[in-house]
């Protein structure tokens, strides 16, 4: 019996792995396939059309919440747990995701006209939340193919979506219909996506079964409702920031700070995303009962670790903004480097407080989540009404970081777990902080010289520094190599790093 027992428990992980492995490399593939549309998209468009799209992207985003109103994670859950109710579910969510999407698309392009933007904002809201109906039809099957464990199918689909849009998008912009053919290309991959998951959901012998279940139906919305707001408030806390800046200062500006989004998006989902993805199930087994202080301790070093990894990468982005974002963009979206010199910051302040914020999801603290990122958006949104007409542009970053800064401060103010204490970690944190500016000076001293001597002197500043004033601690070694043993290649680099001065042994 217990060799049994262990034979399903290994080939239960064998496959939990693929389908985890299956999810990252679609993840991985497509959001890199979406960047490098980003860089052509970009120049193709220019400076005043991409703020248009900034902007209409920024409604559509706040948007997504509402259609699927977090009745997915709960459709995965209980049909994985009773395959034989999936008919039932696709009819529910059927019936009422299809109907949230068409109030949604109401509701957006009514937000557009009463908030007073511009007639070419409105006309392409009303064209590009089409897609909302469009890819909630598809969702509902790809939720249902995900609770069945069809991964790669799905991924195949996705990955295989991403192409045909740039595909077709490319094709429209490329054949002179700007964003009309950008919207247009974007809609009709989003069709193909959607007939591809019903059929694969239909050859898995998965139909809508019909008449509706009024008291699932019911059961979804209030289980669901939770899980929307805090989706729809930490989008619009994303978001707002790029509709006001187009409503107060105008479509260039717009196309402005969502270049300088793209960047903060592509460090965000490479440094911070993945590696939250990947250690959320190590975080809740290591919470246990609650009382055990490895969850703090964990808690801690992550968010220390983040700190100490981001910051040179901040530090050269700031520091040389305009080098990277001409080359990659085009000169003109230089102003483009001015806000992304200030908005890098907020993503190694938001970096840093989400560890402590899924610390928080572990905790299951859900509410103390929704609360502080409350408090965020009335900030921000108080700040871009007095920062965007008085700085520009610029006072949308400037206002990104001072209300993350504030979210950060109510994170540190509200975790508590055992094994946590944030006194031990100050005198680390602040000889890092007199290592980053002293880093950051070698590289602005070096910067009109040579931005490429500047930065590797920068960085070899940098890693001199936590090396020679001890920034991480022995126990911060012995946690990093037992983190490298895990790693392929991981000996080789133990080897490496353990001849460096400053490392214990």
């Amino acid at each position: 019996m217990t060799s049994e027992a262990q034979a399903i428990s290994g080939a239960e992980a064998r496959r939990a792995a693929r389908n985890a492995g299956a999810i990252a490399a679609a993840s991985i593939l497509s959001r890199g396939l979406q960047f490098l549309w980003q860089l052509i998209l970009v120049p193709g468009l220019g400076s005043v059309s991409y703020g248009v799209y900034g902007a209409v992207m920024a409604f559509i985003q706040v948007g997504t919440a509402l259609p699927a109103f977090g009745m997915g994670l709960i459709v995965i859950r209980d049909v994985a747990r009773r395959p034989e109710q999936a008919g039932r579910y696709l009819t529910t969510t059927l019936f009422m995701q299809t109907l949230l999407a068409a109030l949604t698309y109401i509701g957006l392009n009514a937000a557009a006209a009463i908030g007073g933007y511009s007639t070419e904002v409105r006309v392409f809201v009303a064209i590009a939340a089409l897609n909302l109906i469009i890819d909630i039809l598809g969702n509902m099957c790809n939720d249902l193919l995900l609770a069945r464990e069809h991964m790669w199918a799905t991924a195949a689909v996705t990955v295989g979506h991403v192409v045909v849009l740039i595909a077709l998008a490319g094709l429209g912009l490329a054949s002179g219909y700007g964003l009309f053919g950008v919207y247009l290309g974007t809609i009709v991959a989003g069709l193909l996506r959607t007939a591809a998951l019903w059929l694969l959901a239909l050859r898995l012998g998965i139909r809508p079964v019909f008449p509706l279940d009024r008291a699932l139906a019911r059961l979804l919305l209030i289980s669901g409702a939770p899980l929307a707001f805090s989706a729809f408030l930490t989008l619009a806390y994303q978001q707002v920031d790029k509709l006001l800046t187009n409503r107060l200062l105008g479509d260039a500006e717009t196309g402005y700070l969502t270049v300088a989004f793209i960047i903060i998006f592509g460090v965000v989902e490479l440094l911070n995303t993945t590696i939250l993805t990947a250690l959320y199930p190590l975080m809740s087994r290591s919470y246990g009962d609650g009382q055990q202080p490895l969850f703090g301790l964990m808690v801690e070093k992550l968010a220390f670790f983040t700190l100490v990894i981001c910051l040179p990468i901040t530090l050269v982005i700031s520091c040389f903004a305009a080098a990277l974002t001409v080359p990659l963009f085009g000169e003109d979206f230089r102003p483009a480097a001015d806000v992304l010199a200030v908005l890098i910051w907020y993503a190694l302040i938001m970096m840093t407080g989400n560890m402590f914020q899924q610390g928080l999801l572990v905790q299951n603290r859900q509410r103390r989540v929704l609360f502080v990122r409350a408090c965020g958006l009335v900030v921000n949104l108080t700040l871009l009404f007095i920062l965007l007409p008085a700085m520009g542009v610029v006072g949308a970053a400037v206002t990104s970081v001072c209300a993350e800064v504030l979210v950060l401060a109510l994170w540190l103010r509200n975790f508590r777990a055992a094994g946590w204490d944030l006194w031990r970690i100050v005198p680390r944190v602040s000889r890092l902080a007199g290592v980053g500016m002293v880093s950051a000076l070698v590289m602005l001293l070096l910067r009109e010289w040579s931005p490429v001597v500047g930065i590797a002197a920068g960085l070899l500043t940098y890693g001199a520094g936590v090396l020679f004033v001890r920034v991480l601690g022995s126990d911060d070694w012995e946690l990093l190599d037992r983190l490298l043993s895990t790693l392929p290649g991981g000996a080789l680099l133990r080897r490496w790093y353990k001849k460096l001065p400053g490392v214990s042994s």
